[in-house]
């Protein structure tokens, strides 16, 4: 299959716009985690130390997020060099490579958001109790 120039320069607002968000939700982990890690100190509470836990997986999943996110994006700009110098075939093979890596950041996402939003189930069972 031949593609054209544009075609992997179609993923760039894509790719931008996650890493923007992956970046969000990063800096609001990391604000959440200092407020805990405060209030741990200051109490030990056994619950506040599990959720540092469940921070602490959700980091590990948004910096893989992120690493896949840029992956796909420079695996982007390599194959539109290799489609500029008229290399097609190693052009389509490393669009297709930085398609997977888009589709494994996406994936790791979606994981990210069901332990986000299993965390927050805890939360509101806890408050009405």
């Amino acid at each position: 299959m031949e593609i054209s120039l544009t075609t992997p320069a179609l993923l760039f607002p894509a790719i931008s716009l996650l890493l923007l968000a992956y970046t969000n939700r990063f800096l609001t982990i990391a604000g959440l985690i200092r407020n805990l890690h405060k209030s741990y100190i200051e109490t030990s509470d056994v619950n506040i130390k599990a959720q540092i836990g469940n921070l602490k997986r959700r980091v590990y999943l948004i910096k893989n997020m992120q690493s896949f996110g840029i992956f796909s994006l420079l695996l982007c700009v390599l194959s539109m060099f290799l489609i500029y110098e008229s290399l097609q075939t190693w052009g389509s093979i490393i669009f297709g490579i930085s398609l997977v890596l888009l589709m494994v950041s996406l994936i790791l996402s979606i994981i990210e958001i069901q332990i986000s939003v299993k965390a927050l189930n805890i939360q509101l069972e806890r408050m009405e109790n």
